[in-house]
């Protein structure tokens, strides 16, 4: 049965990132491998408003009309410290530092407006076997008055970490060939500080060369997040106000780079997304946009 951690305020990401690096250290000076078993606590956070300021810098940044409305994507990116305070408990048995996000899924119940006073929970769910490691599920949830009216759910790779069970076989990599784009993004090498000074998440892969290279990656990698966030901005007033958003991630975006994306609505309301290397060809992320069934009196 889950317990419920009350926390007085949302955690600051800085001291998360500092602290999952105290336990990545702490973990290589053990000999033993902690059990590989998910903590069921539910860490929550009451009365929360949003900061008005940073949500006209998200809006700004993304290119959308600046009002009271919150975005999708900045509900993530207020969610993200209560998640990633989940992630970094002790009793946490994957090293949050180099994690890859694998894909989203978001719900967006009704819209949301910046005067609303929301409820947040976190929790964390499913560890899964992965052709190259571990696979968890970090879950996200906003009330209003007792009403459920964003929720998330986001999946990371832990690479190289094997649970007693088989790995999961690689699948075959779906071929990708590149449509004609409906646009290109220029993304500068300050791309990943501009998308941390409006979502707190200054993660050192996505502005740090060094960081980057030390976890893997040739050079500072774009957030995920903001990807996804500009597809979604890019449809403009075509979204219904209640729908699913889903995304999908193959390979980061390294920065400088140019992505080619694409961009169809249909005539239910609902969009597809892809975005890929402007010079290779290869996908970075694709994902969709559905609208949810009206809900009757």
């Amino acid at each position: 049965m889950s317990s419920e951690a009350a926390l007085q305020e949302m955690p600051k990401l800085p001291a998360l990132y500092a602290r999952g690096v105290r336990l990545a250290a702490g973990r290589k000076l053990r000999s033993s491998a902690p059990a590989l078993t998910l903590p069921e606590a539910v860490h929550t956070v009451h009365g929360v408003r949003a900061d008005s300021a940073r949500l006209t810098a998200y809006q700004r940044l993304l290119r959308v009309p600046v009002n009271d409305s919150m975005p999708a994507g900045f509900l993530h990116a207020e969610a993200f410290p209560l998640a990633m305070s989940v992630l970094t408990r002790a009793d946490f048995p994957l090293p949050v530092l180099g994690m890859v996000h694998i894909s989203n899924s978001i719900e967006v119940r009704r819209t949301i407006s910046a005067t609303e006073v929301l409820d947040f929970r976190a929790w964390v769910s499913d560890l899964r076997p992965h052709h190259r490691g571990t696979t968890v599920d970090v879950h996200a949830e906003v009330r209003s008055a007792g009403e459920t009216v964003w929720s998330g759910v986001s999946n990371y790779l832990a690479k190289g970490i094997r649970l007693p069970d088989p790995a999961a076989p690689k699948r075959p990599e779906e071929r990708f060939r590149p449509p004609q784009p409906t646009a290109v993004w220029r993304l500068g090498a300050d791309a990943g500080r501009s998308y941390a000074s409006v979502s707190g998440d200054y993660n050192p892969i996505h502005l740090n060369p060094l960081a980057a290279k030390a976890l893997g990656f040739p050079r500072a990698i774009a957030h995920g997040m903001y990807l996804a966030a500009r597809a979604e901005a890019s449809l403009g007033t075509a979204k219904p106000e209640a729908y699913t958003w889903d995304v999908s991630f193959q390979a980061p975006v390294l920065l400088p780079s140019m992505v080619s994306f694409r961009a169809d609505v249909d005539a239910q309301g609902g969009a597809s997304y892809v975005g890929w290397d402007s010079r290779s060809g290869r996908r970075h992320f694709h994902g969709a946009i559905t609208p949810l069934p009206a809900v009757s009196d």
